[in-house]
């Protein structure tokens, strides 16, 4: 195909988009790749759509080479699934809701688990049938508070979503596996760097979890990495190793102090350290013996909102995004200054554990970090101004109403899988992520099967999703340079970008005997045939629009070359006009 640029509907740009926080975003709108529609939404323009087809067809002929087969739903779903499984209240005001001409309530889908759970349940009922891999490619949609970051975080975005369907886990343990590999050869496919952490499933439940994460320094997703062991995960799914339970016989009975003039932490450690009747026999008090309660709302969806305290180690703070993980679908809120008013209980700044838990006055519950395990020992606020607990012993002392994983994961914490190593931290992109659904949409929308035994059994679930116009925008964040996008082979719009430059006629036209030789062999040419546009405007414009392969017929041409440039290393090579074809054909196809 060849695509001409004095009649392609493009449009590059100088300047950055005034609303363009990361790279991709800048690079894609400047480039003529898409263009903003309305917040969150953007229209694909036909270089962009290029991208976008090619994208989609590398995911779709890896789901196809593994034995998956494609189906297509409806973007507008009808309520009553998700009323089923509880999603349309659980996912509160994250989607898009209407209401027809009649009165009935559909959303525009942002999952489709309910919708694969009833295809598969109406059509098939026997073991025989499984296992069943079916996907679809299909636009979704959730009402971000805030669309950002261009094609990374909008309100529409397309996705690859498959699900398999098996009559027992081994099954899908070999579904689960099957897809992995899938996503390994698709990702490596679209030229992505990535790391595979284990995470959390979010709204989709189930148990093994696990994203497909490139490396990006304005990636949403924080992960660790261990320093020794293959231990990956997101900070959200990381498990904080607990101590074992410590002797306390000769801990001295928990005891109220004075402690004026120490509105923080450090000044708190520094008074226990300083005066011999509250020093430690064995060591030095720390802030990792203090113990901080932090009091949030958790507003639950379709119920009342609840106030929880969570105790954590005053060295560490509490990451509200790893807290909304592991509370899903409920969502974090600040716990304001009118809170505490209606709180009066609650003594800002000196809460401790004896005004906490379901069973106290306050009736607020209480959930403890791992490291707050049975006999350690603390320093926390006694719920009186200026006063602290000292040598309050953790299961003597008080009890929580539970764990909660909360506290942030910070570079060097020591691995929890191998215990031997420390972690280190990156911040990534997410790709895909799959999971183990196991038999929860199953279960309540009552998806069985006869076994071999005639036995009904329900059938388990795997879910695997593929951010497809994402990948587009994590691409060009890994790939970019100084001076525009730098597109893999396998996603480029066009294969070469043909650039003709000069006034003189023999220059068109040997660069278009070269374009038509080249699209006769397969490729796609991008050919600059603009006349009065300046050699610098046409450099620049290639270099921005990122094509692998850049080819310059000009001066040289005098002397019977034309220059092949790698865009992706910036080599240069003058190649002979004779064998310009051959040569530029055999790089294409390397």
């Amino acid at each position: 195909m060849l695509l001409r640029m004095s009649t392609l509907f493009l449009r590059t740009l100088r300047e950055d988009p005034a609303d363009a926080e990361v790279p991709s975003h800048r690079l894609l709108v400047r480039a003529g790749y898409i263009r903003r529609a309305a917040p969150g939404g953007y229209t694909w323009l036909p270089l962009g759509w290029r991208v976008y087809r090619n994208v989609e067809r590398v995911v779709r002929e890896e789901m196809d080479a593994m034995g998956a087969q494609e189906v297509h739903f409806p973007a507008l779903l009808p309520r009553e699934p998700y009323e089923r499984t509880n999603r349309w209240t659980e996912y509160g005001e994250d989607i898009f809701r209407l209401v027809d001409r009649k009165g009935a309530d559909y959303l525009l889908g942002p999952t489709h688990e309910e919708m694969f759970t009833l295809l598969v349940k109406d059509l098939y009922s026997s073991y025989k049938d499984l296992p069943l891999w079916i996907y679809q490619i299909q636009t979704k949609f959730r009402d971000e508070t805030r669309p950002r970051a261009g094609l990374l975080r909008g309100r529409e975005f397309v996705m690859k979503d498959s699900y398999s369907f098996d009559v027992d886990d081994a099954g899908l343990e070999a579904s689960y596996a099957a897809h992995r590999e899938a996503y390994i050869r698709t990702f490596d496919r679209l030229g992505l760097d990535y790391v595979i952490v284990s995470a959390m499933s979010g709204a989709m439940g189930g148990s093994r979890s696990e994203e497909f994460l490139t490396p990006a320094a304005n990636g949403e997703d924080t992960y660790v990495r261990c320093t020794t062991c293959d231990y990956a995960a997101n900070t959200e799914a990381v498990r904080s190793p607990a101590p074992p339970a410590q002797p306390y016989d000769d801990v001295p009975a928990a005891h109220v102090e004075d402690t004026p003039d120490t509105p923080t932490i450090d000044t708190l450690v520094a008074l226990a350290n300083a005066r011999d009747d509250l020093r430690r026999p064995d060591r030095d008090w720390t802030a990792a013996d203090t113990l901080k309660n932090v009091v949030v709302k958790l507003r639950h969806p379709g119920a009342k909102d609840e106030v929880v305290a969570i105790g954590v180690p005053g060295d560490r703070e509490i990451d509200l995004k790893r807290l909304g993980a592991q509370v899903h679908p409920s969502t974090v809120e600040p716990f304001t200054e009118a809170d505490f008013a209606d709180n009066p209980g609650l003594v800002r700044g000196y809460i401790g554990p004896a005004a906490l838990g379901s069973d106290k006055p306050a009736g607020v519950r209480y959930l403890l970090d791992p490291r707050v395990a049975e006999g350690t020992r603390w320093i926390t606020g006694a719920n009186e101004a200026g006063r602290h607990v000292f040598d309050l012993v953790a299961g003597r002392d008080f009890t929580g109403d539970g764990t909660v994983e909360s506290a942030e994961v910070r570079e060097d914490d020591t691995c929890p899988n191998c215990g031997n190593a420390t972690l280190e931290m990156a911040r990534g992109i997410e790709m895909g992520h799959i999971f183990q659904l196991g038999r929860k949409f199953a279960d309540v929308l009552d998806l069985k099967v006869l076994d071999e035994h005639g036995k009904q059994v329900v059938v388990t679930m795997g879910s695997y999703g593929i951010g497809v116009s994402r990948a587009i925008a994590a691409i060009a964040e890994s790939t970019h340079d100084e001076m525009g996008l730098v597109w893999p082979r396998e996603v480029a719009p066009a294969d070469v970008h043909l650039v003709a430059t000069g006034k003189d006629d023999t220059v068109f036209d040997a660069a278009q005997s070269l374009a038509d030789d080249l699209v006769s062999e397969g490729f796609t040419v991008l050919y600059d045939d603009r006349r009065g546009v300046s050699p610098g405007v046409k450099f620049k414009d290639a270099e921005l629009l990122g094509m692998p392969t850049i080819v310059v017929v000009g001066r040289g041409l005098a002397d019977g070359v034309v220059e092949v440039r790698d865009r992706r290393t910036g080599e240069r090579e003058n190649v002979p006009v004779a064998q310009a074809q051959a040569r530029i054909a055999a790089t294409l196809r390397s």
